[in-house]
């Protein structure tokens, strides 16, 4: 894995950091746009909640993804990047004021819905305004998804969305107001699935809810079936690029979409998860009783998801060739749950020597912190390092 990453340049900086394989994340673009192409009224676009670097969203904006968001920060931050204000949809469980008024202002495509309570606010600001909010329904479909229960995010009983029995009710609601328009309907089941089968059990579940619109004269102009496809985290090298084709092949036959709708799609991991890797720096190896600990530099502080989703990161000593042995590879942070990895086996390992925490490009640098005031971890790209393709 040496020849993968530029170690010689690596070692003028202050690690830990994240280093960004800008030819991968154009491959995944180019093959995102050439897959979802092959289907009539397929768009998508890109969650902005996995990655925000200013230098990752300029790339997928130039690939001409639209942008998906879900704070008022990453409306300004699509905005910025040069994503087109009529290619952002917003949504979010808990939208402020100021960020539904800075949708209105930039004339964003759309709102997405997730309460009654929500409806009404935007009305009223959008009335105050002299808008009008074009706005989606997020319904829950009871779909469960084979992942974490911290990112099943469509069953029943959720804090996300809306319930399938008040669906109708909310509709009707919106055709009282006048300064809302109804435009579609939003599901996202979950996160990291890799079974086709949980995303075709929601195509049959819009399906069902389509007809039932449909026997009381609504039609839906848009349906946006949220993200969630996985990534292969235990064998980044041998699957960089999801398998796409499998994933839009299963709406575009199982979905019943009708002539005049657009689909949309909301992926974020997909996207850039397998191009980031967190390089952090050997600064210990301690021995203990049964086993030996790899203290490195980098820690819960620049990649929470080992602590909050005992998530797997492949690790790889890209610094050493000797023969392997076993680690528990910690970080600094005064916490137990700092671990990356137990009973790990990695090239002989030293002080010094660099590690790449792999598939570390989604929710990786924007969630870190600055628990125990360390820095927050600076980003940088092949690109500008002068790596060649």
């Amino acid at each position: 894995m040496k020849g993968k990453f530029p170690i010689d340049k690596f070692r003028k900086l202050r690690t830990p950091f994240y280093y960004y394989d800008t030819e991968l994340l154009r491959k995944t673009l180019k093959t995102i746009n050439s897959e979802a192409g092959k289907h009539e009224g397929f768009i998508v676009h890109y969650a902005i909640k996995a990655n925000a670097n200013p230098k990752i969203l300029n790339i997928i904006c130039q690939n001409s993804l639209g942008a998906d968001c879900v704070s008022g920060g990453e409306i300004e931050a699509s905005i910025k990047a040069g994503f087109p204000a009529n290619k952002i949809v917003f949504a979010g469980v808990g939208k402020s004021d100021w960020e539904i008024k800075l949708g209105l202002e930039k004339n964003i495509l759309c709102f997405n819905v997730e309460s009654i309570a929500e409806l009404e606010v935007i009305n009223d600001i959008a009335a105050s305004m002299n808008k009008v909010a074009s706005v989606a329904f997020r319904i829950n479909p009871n779909v469960s998804a084979h992942t974490h229960a911290n990112i099943t995010t469509g069953l029943a009983e959720n804090k996300f969305g809306i319930a399938m029995h008040d669906m109708e009710g909310a509709i009707e609601e919106a055709a009282k107001m006048k300064n809302i328009k109804f435009t579609g309907l939003h599901f996202h089941i979950g996160s990291q699935i890799l079974d086709m089968g949980d995303f075709e059990a929601l195509c049959n579940r819009i399906n069902d809810l389509q007809d039932e619109l449909e026997k009381h004269h609504i039609k839906v102009e848009n349906i946006n079936v949220g993200g969630g496809l996985g990534i292969d985290y235990q064998h980044p090298n041998r699957m960089p690029i999801p398998d796409f084709k499998d994933y839009f092949d299963t709406y575009a036959h199982h979905l019943r979409l009708r002539p005049w709708q657009k689909l949309h799609f909301e992926l974020g991991r997909a996207v850039v998860a397998q191009c980031g890797t967190l390089i952090t720096k050997t600064l210990y190896i301690k021995k203990g009783t049964a086993k030996q600990f790899a203290i490195v530099d980098a820690g819960m502080t620049d990649l929470i998801r080992p602590a909050l989703y005992q998530a797997y990161h492949k690790i790889e000593n890209i610094s050493s060739e000797e023969d392997n042995d076993t680690y528990d590879v910690v970080g600094p942070i005064c916490e137990s749950s700092d671990v990356f990895a137990k009973a790990v086996d990695l090239n002989k390992s030293h002080r010094g020597d660099f590690m790449a925490i792999r598939s570390a490009g989604a929710y990786g640098e924007i969630m870190a912190s600055q628990y125990n005031c360390r820095k927050l971890p600076k980003g940088y790209t092949s690109e500008e390092m002068g790596v060649e393709s």
